[in-house]
């Protein structure tokens, strides 16, 4: 029920709160130098970019990936180029035990973790009545038990630090329904993951931000499959494939100090996919 005029015009202890003690000059804003950043899914594709970007603002980073080795190497490059910190992990995000045990070897490795980038998912592109039921665990396990699983234990280390910061790659799939292809299980983990993050976002609103990004397709191996990519292309006003360097400025804006009063968004990038 909402208050009357009257009562919300009591004033309310401990509030406002003070404005962040960040940079006025724009530029400093996007620095992440002395931030430690994981990001998962990142041996190629928008996980790999996300990475650069980070490293490119002068932030140390984690990359997690499953089984997709050039990882190891990815780091290595990044770190000789940047001059940052930059490691590899191997991790599959469906395992909770495997996932608190890699969280905790990263804060004993770099110190903290002050960005994490949910970033890992897999889609299976079949309706529902084709899709056999391993398949559809297969999904679920990734695509959320995944990103529940690295925000609970990365959540518990920003609470322990006193703060952090989660963002989690979602999907335009999480308010469109896709053609010409059904893909019901792909897009409900998406809608899940959506509304999960904006849930943290108040759950944590004392210690750490919570923001997601909801891609169109990129060309990457997640990207649009030769079935629909004509399709795909048809409904875009832009008329193609987003390329990952068009996407990993926003990460860096989300991850860096620009965005201290953004939180719970869902960022929709999409190149006009889902204008109506």
């Amino acid at each position: 029920m909402s208050m009357t005029v009257e009562e919300a015009g009591v004033a309310r202890t401990g509030f406002p709160k003070p404005f962040p003690n960040t940079p006025s000059n724009v530029l400093e804003q996007f620095q992440m130098k002395g931030k430690v950043t994981v990001v998962n899914g990142a041996a190629d594709g928008i996980g790999l970019a996300v990475a650069s970007a980070i490293a490119e603002a002068g932030g140390d980073v984690a990359l997690w990936y499953n089984s997709n080795h050039a990882a190891i190497t990815r780091a290595e490059e990044i770190a000789k180029e940047f001059g940052v910190t930059s490691k590899a992990y191997q991790v599959a995000v469906e395992n909770a035990h495997a996932v608190e045990k890699t969280m905790d070897q990263v804060v004993s490795d770099f110190g903290k973790i002050d960005v994490f980038v949910a970033n890992a998912g897999m889609a299976i592109s079949k309706p529902i009545l084709e899709q056999t039921l391993p398949e559809f665990d297969t999904q679920m396990s990734i695509n959320v038990n995944g990103v529940v699983y690295c925000a609970k234990f990365a959540g518990h280390h920003f609470k322990r630090q006193g703060f952090g910061n989660l963002i989690i790659t979602s999907s335009m799939s999480a308010r469109i329904v896709n053609v010409p292809i059904d893909q019901p299980v792909y897009n409900g983990t998406k809608a899940f993951i959506t509304h999960f993050g904006k849930s943290l976002a108040h759950e944590w609103k004392d210690f750490a931000r919570v923001n997601i990004v909801s891609p169109g397709f990129f060309d990457t191996k997640m990207g649009a499959g030769e079935k629909v990519i004509n399709e795909a292309y048809r409904m875009t006003p832009l008329g193609r494939q987003g390329h990952t360097k068009e996407i990993k400025g926003l990460y860096l804006y989300l991850a860096s100090d620009a965005s201290t009063y953004m939180t719970g968004s869902d960022v929709l990038i999409d190149g006009g996919y889902c204008l109506p």
